[in-house]
């Protein structure tokens, strides 16, 4: 929806410190009650009837991915509009050089580096 809150995550101790780390990084520390509000609605206001759209890309990004033979946690199964994944164990590049060279080439914005892994 574009309003990325109320989520509950459950996962080992790991897991959890990973996350909560990738929480901080991405703005997840912020507490503006009005900030927040304004996101919930303009993202009901404006994007529910996309979101199935979304959930669908996100699953045949995925399986693209998965079919090159980069990692991806379930196996690949995707439930939403979110795809983690990891380079395969062969790649040319870095993980940290991945999201410059996809916005220099491609125009596309990706978040990385929040794993131990991939």
């Amino acid at each position: 929806l574009g309003a990325p809150m109320g989520a509950v995550l459950v996962g080992d101790q790991e897991f959890i410190r990973l996350a909560r780390r990738a929480r901080k990084k991405l703005g997840g520390g912020m507490r503006q009650a009005g900030v927040m509000a304004a996101m919930g609605m303009y993202a009901l206001e404006n994007h529910v009837q996309r979101l199935a759209e979304d959930h669908e890309r996100a699953k045949r990004l995925a399986s693209g991915l998965h079919d090159m033979g980069f990692w991806l946690p379930r196996g690949g199964k995707v439930d939403t509009n979110v795809v983690f994944f990891g380079l395969p164990e062969d790649s040319k590049i870095k993980k940290e050089e991945l999201p410059h060279l996809l916005f220099e080439k491609y125009g596309v914005k990706i978040a990385g580096g929040y794993s131990s892994g991939g």
